[in-house]
């Protein structure tokens, strides 16, 4: 079982940018699929972006195409989400998930930080 702590998390207004980041101490993610989910309010877990262990992005939604990125640092054993043009519909809590292979349902996940876009 991998530990996933998530970070960066904030409230922020349309149109801002956002990075989250995530890690797993004492544990290697680097032969991991790394990818990000997220939970808006009375809705179901989605997938956003997955970066294989190989450093090959699959999206996982049409929402973000062109305004979210995903990369990863096998060094600093992190992946990161950068969010930029952030809409009110981006709102929820972010998740960070792990992975032989990215897929839209993942076996291990973060505990999750919330983004809330709000003016």
């Amino acid at each position: 079982q991998v530990r996933l702590v998530e970070s960066g998390g904030d409230l922020v207004q349309p149109g801002s940018s956002l990075r989250l980041s995530c890690t797993a101490p004492g544990f290697t993610l680097e032969h991991y699929a790394l990818a990000w989910f997220r939970q808006a309010p009375g809705k179901e877990r989605e997938g956003v972006l997955c970066i294989s262990s190989r450093g090959q992005i699959t999206s996982l939604s049409d929402s973000v195409k062109g305004r979210f990125t995903i990369s990863r640092d096998n060094v600093k054993n992190t992946v990161s989400l950068q969010m930029n043009s952030l809409k009110p519909e981006d709102t929820a809590v972010y998740y960070c998930a792990a992975d032989l292979l990215c897929d839209h349902r993942m076996n291990n996940y973060g505990k999750g930080t919330l983004v809330t876009v709000s003016s």
